[in-house]
């Protein structure tokens, strides 16, 4: 399976947090699925983190992704020109843009978040 982590399940996962789901863990750590963390989940959590909402201590998101076996997804011109592009269903910029990297590249979105399946992508619940 080809999965692209929401930023909250990107986290949960780092911290082994039990709200990442039986089934989502199973997915993740399966050998042969291709697991995705975009440059739009480390730039939401960074600005999260500089704003005092969110708490990560001295985690070291980027080192996170190859430690773990993910795999660095960039934001390349195509998949902005998709996220501006998307409907507003949900007015965050970050998981629009996720949304538009997985219509692009095949990926199911590992997300908690109900609004994604309404952009017609593949999601995994966290």
């Amino acid at each position: 399976m080809r999965l692209l982590l929401d930023s909250h399940a990107f986290l949960w996962w780092v911290t082994d947090d039990p709200k990442l789901g039986r089934a989502a863990r199973r997915e993740i750590s399966n050998p042969e699925s291709l697991v995705f963390v975009s440059a739009a989940s480390i730039w939401e959590i960074t600005i999260k983190t500089a704003l005092g909402r969110l708490e990560l201590g001295d985690e070291d998101l980027v080192a996170e992704i190859s430690e773990n076996g993910f795999l660095e997804l960039s934001i390349a011109a195509r998949h902005a020109e998709r996220a501006g592009g998307l409907p507003r269903l949900h007015e965050d910029p970050f998981d629009r843009m996720l949304v538009a990297q997985a219509m692009l590249e095949g990926l199911t979105c590992v997300t908690r978040d109900p609004v994604f399946s309404k952009y017609n992508v593949a999601t995994l619940w966290s």
